[in-house]
Order: structure tokens, then sequence, then C-alpha cells
């Protein structure tokens, strides 16, 4: 006869053995698949893995208020503490950003796109479906940046819904909020101020009548993106960056 004890397991012969120790829920390690569940993409790789992190930004960009939850969103307080891992971690040399999103909060585009340009790592964008709205800021913001044949990207002037003062103020807040985004662009980009704007207010193009939806070798024509391409040609291209990089912390280039 065997009894039971609290804190293990009595023998047949007396000696008294411990059962074995099961984790707590504080001590387990998260799975990729928790971390797919609660940030929508797996962590920084460890070393081994790869030397580029991989970074998707889909859906609606998510800022100060929480969408609802059939919405699929990217949010920007998951996104920027990546970015500093990796621009801090040494063994991830490049990053890979994939845009599939419909635009969102400003602000929190904005400030996204900052971060991606002012990361020292060699950094590539790559436009698959669609890069529309401050979507568009987020594209450009990297060192190169490349667009799938097939997507757009709509370009079009700052809106705003829900309850809003009707004050002369907000409209000149919409205004500065909106020279903001098309500085950054045309500063990260080839295409200039006036084609910008033109493409920004042009009439007959969207259902209100305003803004632009740009395809893929458009979008390359006008100078807004580097390169019509897909994931493969973004990876060679970053592996060159990646490549150059190293040759010139080496000792410089060689002739």
């Amino acid at each position: 006869m065997e009894n039971n004890s609290v804190n293990g397991r009595r023998s047949a012969f007396g000696e008294e053995t411990e059962l074995p120790a099961v984790p707590s829920e504080e001590n387990k390690k998260p799975t990729v698949i928790d971390t797919i569940q609660q940030l929508g993409q797996t962590s920084v790789p460890a070393g081994g893995e790869s030397n580029i992190f991989c970074m998707t930004i889909i859906g609606q960009i998510e800022g100060h208020i929480v969408l609802p939850p059939q919405n699929k969103t990217t949010k920007y307080e998951h996104i920027i503490p990546q970015l500093v891992a990796a621009e801090q971690n040494p063994r991830i040399e490049g990053l890979l950003i994939i845009l599939n999103t419909v635009g969102g909060d400003v602000e929190a585009g904005l400030a996204i796109a900052e971060m991606i340009a002012s990361l020292t790592k060699p950094t590539v964008t790559v436009v698959i479906g669609g890069g529309h709205s401050i979507g568009v800021p987020i594209a450009v913001a990297s060192s190169h940046s490349f667009i799938a044949e097939s997507a757009t990207m709509t370009i079009h002037p700052i809106r705003m819904s829900g309850l809003v003062i009707g004050v002369p103020q907000t409209f000149e807040y919409m205004e500065k909020m909106q020279e903001r985004v098309v500085r950054f662009v045309t500063s990260h980009s080839r295409i200039t101020e006036e084609q910008f704007k033109d493409l920004m207010f042009k009439t007959g193009e969207l259902n209100r009548d305003i803004g632009t939806a740009v395809a893929g070798t458009d979008a390359v024509k006008y100078g807004l993106m580097n390169e019509v391409g897909g994931i493969g040609q973004a990876l060679a291209r970053l592996n060159g960056m990646i490549g150059e990089r190293k040759s010139v912390s080496a000792g410089g280039i060689t002739q």
C-alpha cells in the first residue's frame, strides 16, 4: 500500500521520493507561438538563426486609441521596442521591413518611420499588397525600398474622424501635420514636393474624389520607391548592403 504525502510519494519501503517539479507559469519561457499570438510576429532571432531581423507592419497602424478587436492592427508600442532591441543586438546586421497596411494613426506612423530612418544598420522595406496613407512615410524611411508590381500606395491629405472642434486652430493643426508628412516623404525619397502634393490633391481618382492610388511601377517612376521587386530582390540588396558595411568597418573599401 502506498501513502501519498503533500510534497512527495512514500514507497513500500517507507522511503519518501519527491515528485518531478512542474514548472510554474512564471518560469515558463514564451514560445514562438506565444509571441506570435501576443505581438503578431516572432521575437528578435537568437544567435545562429539569422543576422537579419524581419519586421512586419500589417493591417491598421494603431495609435493612442485602441481599435476594435476584430481589426487587424500593428501596435506602435510593440514595434518601437523591437526596433531598439534590433539596433542594440550585435548579432542583427540588417532589418527587412515588410508592409501591407491600410494606414492608420498619423503620429504613430510617423514615429515608426522616424525610428526606421534613424537606425544605423542597413534597412530595406518591401511593400506587398498595399502601403497606403501613413504607410507611405514608413515605406520610404529605409535605406532602400522595394514595391511589388501588383502593390499600390494611396496618397491623400490628412483626414480626421470623430468629434472635431470647429475652430481655425484645428484646421491649422491638420495642415501643419500634413506638412510634416510631406516633408518626411520628400526628404527620404526622390519625389519632389510639387509632385507629391499633386498626387495628394488630385481629383477623380478615389471615391472621395481626392487623392491618388499609385501602382508599383508608377511609384518607382515618380521617385517614391527605389525599385520594383519582392522578397528575393530585397534580401539580395540587404545582404549586399551588409557586406559593404562590413568592408568599410574592416578598414575601408577595397579597390
